[in-house]
């Protein structure tokens, strides 16, 4: 990695700036809570379901990450307009999460899956063909990569791989914890949503204004 004066690697600052992100965004509520919670409620062991989960991510992270850098590296109007609609993106999300109803996350009512293969299996469905998940990808590895430095794909693993990082602490803790703290405390996972929901419509908010300053 280099500092932000440039060379060979990655910028820090972005990397920081998309770790940050990423944390919140996994920390956020939805299908994954939902299957980590049945898991570490109903199974013997949360291990199989979280490594369903991971392996999922990992694969969603390898197939963005490998053909966004080829298309940003081999057309760089691509990763602006990429930056403008994934800006867009995490504004809609962010708007959508304070509008609506509040709800807090609980477990999961289907099958986790029939013994250790089938809860693995589950796991890695919920994750790796999460369309939310892939978008969410899409709108926020383009924006931290560095001009120079390492080429788009090798930026966009690494980054990914930090995200895959926050998946496993994040989702192990709600695992964990989803007896104790979860059921007996709903509102935790409502307070999480709205502080999401305005993180992203901030974030969002100041991309697309850094967008519009940079036409000036």
């Amino acid at each position: 990695m280099t500092n932000e004066d440039g060379g060979a690697g990655m910028d820090v600052a972005l990397v920081g700036q998309f770790w940050a992100i990423a944390a919140l965004l996994a920390c956020t509520p939805g299908a994954d809570w939902a299957y980590a919670i049945a898991a570490g409620i109903r199974a013997r062991s949360v291990v199989p379901a979280l490594s369903g989960i991971v392996v999922g991510y990992i694969g969603l992270v390898g197939v963005v990450a490998v053909g966004l850098g080829v298309l940003v590296t081999s057309y760089p109007i691509v990763l602006t307009v990429l930056t403008v609609a994934g800006a867009a993106y995490l504004l809609f999300l962010g708007i959508s999460t304070l509008a609506s109803a509040p709800r807090a996350v609980g477990a999961s009512d289907g099958p986790l899956g029939d013994g250790v293969s089938g809860q693995f299996l589950r796991g890695a469905g919920v994750s790796g063909i999460n369309p939310k998940g892939m978008l969410l990808l899409v709108a926020l590895l383009p924006q931290f990569v560095s001009p120079a430095g390492w080429p788009s794909p090798v930026q966009m693993l690494v980054l990914g791989g930090l995200h895959v990082g926050n998946c496993v602490v994040v989702y192990g803790a709600v695992a964990l914890l989803a007896r104790r703290v979860l059921a007996a405390r709903p509102r935790v996972s409502l307070v999480v949503t709205r502080v999401s929901g305005v993180v992203m419509t901030l974030i969002g908010v100041g991309l697309l204004a850094e967008q519009v300053l940079a036409l000036r």
